[in-house]
């Protein structure tokens, strides 16, 4: 099994004295060369002075930006506390210990447009960044980073099951080639319309009850499928909340299969 997941926009900074990011010290360490561009490009890009509209964000996020020229100096914590958006707090990979600590960093990676891929355990500073950006002299970060991603990903999903929780913008960095072993796109639900904020929170949920579950991590989508099936209450109880109501897979285009969780 593969989980793939999309970056939050929010993230937590390392603490005051971490030692900075060291590039070779990431897993996937094929990425290095792409990772140096972009992250050049990146610090470049920030100290703009229109950089605020280089990278699409607000004037409220002048602050991140600003870190971001500062990147090689910057704290770095693992990326499981790093990320810290809706999914992540309901994965909760930063509390899992032992056995789930071991299963999510061989079985989860974080798409990121600055470092391509993430294992929870990579010691990286906050920045800011998505997908969707273009840099300066680099052009889209999805066409950047798809060469490399697929020399990295496609030998992986050969062999495992891709359970892809990632937006559109990740996804067109990489998708799985035919090839593939199983790739399954994971799709909420709420009276039969898709939706965002229960998506992510639920996709966290089955992120975490595939890290945690008392067997064996799901090989097929036939196997997933049961897995989603075991999820409890994905929401607060009480008005508002929410929970699993069903459960189905779904043949998408090409040969991308989609694990459909209705909540209500």
């Amino acid at each position: 099994m593969l989980v793939l997941l999309p970056p939050s926009e929010g993230k937590t900074p390392g603490a005051d004295g971490a030692l900075p990011v060291e590039l070779s010290s990431l897993s996937s360490p094929e990425l290095s060369e792409p990772r140096e561009l972009v992250l050049t490009g990146l610090r470049a890009a920030s100290a703009r002075s229109d950089a605020l509209e280089v990278l699409g964000v607000s004037a409220g996020l002048a602050t991140e930006v600003a870190r971001n020229v500062r990147l090689d100096t910057e704290p770095t914590a693992p990326a499981r506390e790093v990320y810290s958006g809706v999914l992540y707090a309901a994965a909760g990979l930063a509390e899992l210990e032992g056995a789930a600590l071991a299963r999510a960093q061989e079985h989860v990676r974080t798409v990121s447009a600055l470092w391509g891929l993430v294992a929870p355990l990579d010691r990286i500073p906050a920045y800011r960044l998505a997908m969707g950006t273009a840099l300066p002299g680099l052009g889209q970060l999805a066409g950047v980073w798809r060469a490399p991603l697929a020399e990295v990903l496609n030998p992986i999903a050969a062999e495992r099951l891709v359970v892809d929780c990632r937006s559109a913008a990740y996804q067109a960095a990489w998708r799985p080639g035919p090839t593939a072993h199983a790739w399954v796109g994971v799709r909420v639900v709420r009276d039969g319309k898709v939706v965002s904020h229960h998506a992510k929170h639920t996709r966290g949920v089955l992120t975490r009850h595939l890290l945690t579950r008392d067997a064996a991590v799901p090989r097929t989508s036939a196997e997933l499928l049961d897995a989603a099936r075991e999820l409890p209450a994905v929401g607060p109880s009480g008005p508002g909340g929410w929970r699993v109501l069903d459960a189905a897979l779904l043949d998408g285009p090409g040969h991308q299969q989609t694990l459909e969780i209705a909540v209500g």
